[in-house]
């Protein structure tokens, strides 16, 4: 070999390993896949209740704030609802301020009750014990005029039979008219006491009659006090049953006033608005369509939202950590870059979240290297524009320096 073509020989050699180390130093403490791709949460609109589309201000592609107006509901029959519901809660609060108000009344009604009852109780047991007392002097009454009987019919009888015996004796001349005259006139005298004490026993036994009747009138008064005063002590039962109705009368208020509140949920899910700041997309909603609740009708991409979901192999994560610098070149836009830090690592490879996951268990084991994905976000400011789609493919570059 000639020393020209050693010389050539030893300056590309020259020429390839300075290459090779400066691919080295540019590339060591770096870590790179083209796996990866631009993420954002996607929120889809649906319709709470259903109902006739009246207007759809927005287009697909729109760029909208939160709250902006993205589909209206024809109202009518939710604003009937509401004010069916209203009425019915209005109807509601009148029974039941009538039944709060039977509440006292029925306390202070039952109370008076069984005061009242028990005084009536207090004042006929009064009565019966005079009852009771009165038949007592009747009957002692009527004992003496008994006693006063006999012995005015005993000495009547005496007198009677002592004129009988005066008159043989009047007619022999043996005693004086003026002692037959007497006699008969004691025998009168007392003919007529036995006449009186008689009619005193009958008065006394009327009396006794009298009093027994007014017993048994002063009992039965007794007897129907009791029951009244029976009937009056079931009042606290008579007050637990109203204040019973007062509590179910509040329940029907409450469960009035929540139909009340989803009548006006339901009138304000006519108006369907965006939840967040984003670009919609996929409408498929039109004026005039009948929809259903629970019909999705469009989604909002928030782009100022976005992320990088990387996915590298299980060899490069070694030295990966979250808040390691990271610059994403997106295939999109050729030579421009991004800058975003790594922000966590997922806790499994992609291939434990897939619809089947590999089982290893089978016998039929190949090694395959598996990748993590792992989440990137985007420093503040890098994307203004929003250049960077969901779904746009990128290629990050950690760097584990």
């Amino acid at each position: 070999m000639t020393p020209t073509r050693v010389r050539i020989l030893i300056g590309v050699v020259v020429v390839v390993a300075l290459a090779a180390g400066i691919w080295w130093w540019t590339t060591r403490n770096r870590e790179s896949t083209d796996d990866a791709q631009v993420d954002a949460g996607v929120t889809p609109i649906a319709s709470r209740v259903g109902g006739t589309v009246m207007s759809v201000p927005i287009v697909d592609n729109q760029q909208v704030s939160e709250g902006t107006v993205l589909v209206e509901i024809d109202k009518r029959d939710f604003e009937i609802a509401l004010e069916r519901a209203r009425a019915e809660l209005a109807d509601a609060e009148a029974t039941a301020a009538a039944a709060r108000a039977g509440v006292p009344i029925t306390s202070t009604t039952a109370a008076s009750n069984v005061s009242t009852a028990q005084g009536s109780v207090e004042q006929v047991t009064s009565e019966v014990s005079a009852a009771e007392q009165a038949i007592e002097a009747a009957k002692a009454r009527l004992t003496t005029a008994h006693a006063r009987q006999r012995e005015a019919v005993a000495k009547a009888t005496k007198s009677a039979k002592d004129v009988e015996r005066f008159k043989p004796l009047l007619a022999k001349d043996e005693i004086a008219q003026q002692q037959f005259d007497a006699a008969v006139a004691t025998a009168n005298a007392d003919a007529a006491a036995s006449e009186s004490t008689a009619a005193q026993v009958v008065e006394a036994e009327l009396d006794v009659r009298v009093a027994q009747s007014g017993l048994v009138q002063a009992r039965a008064k007794l007897q129907q006090a009791s029951a009244g005063l029976s009937e009056a002590q079931n009042g606290p039962e008579q007050v637990k049953v109203t204040r019973a109705r007062a509590a179910a009368a509040e329940a029907q208020v409450m469960q009035a006033r929540a139909v009340v509140k989803q009548a006006e949920t339901n009138l304000e899910y006519t108006t369907v608005k965006a939840p967040v700041k984003g670009t919609v997309s996929k409408k498929t909603v039109e004026v005039g369509q009948q929809i259903q609740s629970g019909q999705a009708l469009m989604a909002v991409i928030p782009l100022d939202r976005v992320w990088i979901t990387a996915n590298f192999k299980e060899t490069q994560v070694e030295h990966i950590r979250p808040g390691q610098r990271v610059t994403i070149r997106a295939d999109a836009y050729d030579g421009k870059t991004f800058d975003g830090k790594v922000e966590s690592l997922a806790a499994a490879t992609g291939a434990r979240f897939s619809l089947l996951p590999p089982d290893n268990s089978t016998g039929n084991y190949v090694k395959v290297v598996q990748r993590i994905p792992i989440r990137i976000s985007l420093d503040a400011g890098q994307d203004p524009e929003h250049l960077l789609r969901p779904g746009m493919s990128v290629v990050p570059t950690v760097h584990t320096d």
